[in-house]
């Protein structure tokens, strides 16, 4: 997994050169970012359980042939493995996220996940719905804005003071972190 500061001394030592110009101006911009990243990974890991659990209930909505006899989600050790292979994804997206870098997710969860789950019979389509669940789920939490009409006195916001500018490249970052994991599924 490379951070933005070994992405920098990479990409300067493949230059054969010293870190500088343009280099230094993203290590300013990430290092500017870091609040914000911090309290982004903060608040969606803080609430990953119900995103999780939210997510694959969403995608069970859609497709009530996961719950029933045969389905990919019956009996309960299979729901089991489903919550947990959510909750790792989720994971995995945070990390990337905190780092700044896709890497890790890519190397640690995606690096062979379409052909597994194709050999286990997950369908794909389905996983793929739970992540994009997440992902507006991860949006709302990154923006500090979740549904006040659906989570009722359940809700639970950071209280972090959002700048909506200032979000808008962290919830692109993370969307594009949902985005590689439902590419790799498709």
């Amino acid at each position: 997994m490379l951070d933005a500061f070994s992405r920098a001394v990479v990409s300067a030592d493949s230059k054969t050169a010293a870190i500088g110009g343009s280099e230094l101006e993203a290590l300013r911009g990430f290092i500017s970012s870091g609040n914000r990243r911090l309290d982004a990974v903060n608040s969606i890991a803080s609430n990953a359980s119900c995103m999780v659990s939210d997510a694959v209930a969403g995608m069970i909505c859609e497709n009530q042939g996961l719950i029933q006899a045969g389905g990919n989600c019956y009996p309960n050790r299979r729901m089991a493995a489903c919550l947990r292979d959510a909750e790792i994804v989720l994971r995995y997206v945070t990390y990337a996220l905190l780092a700044g870098d896709a890497s890790v997710l890519d190397d640690r969860c995606l690096n062979g996940l379409k052909e597994t789950y194709t050999a286990l019979g997950v369908p794909l389509q389905s996983s793929a719905r739970a992540v994009a669940i997440m992902k507006a789920q991860a949006t709302a939490h990154i923006q500090d804005n979740p549904s006040e009409a659906l989570a009722g006195a359940k809700l639970r916001k950071m209280g972090t003071p959002v700048v909506e500018d200032r979000c808008a490249s962290l919830v692109a970052e993370a969307g594009s972190y949902f985005d590689r994991v439902i590419g790799a599924l498709s």
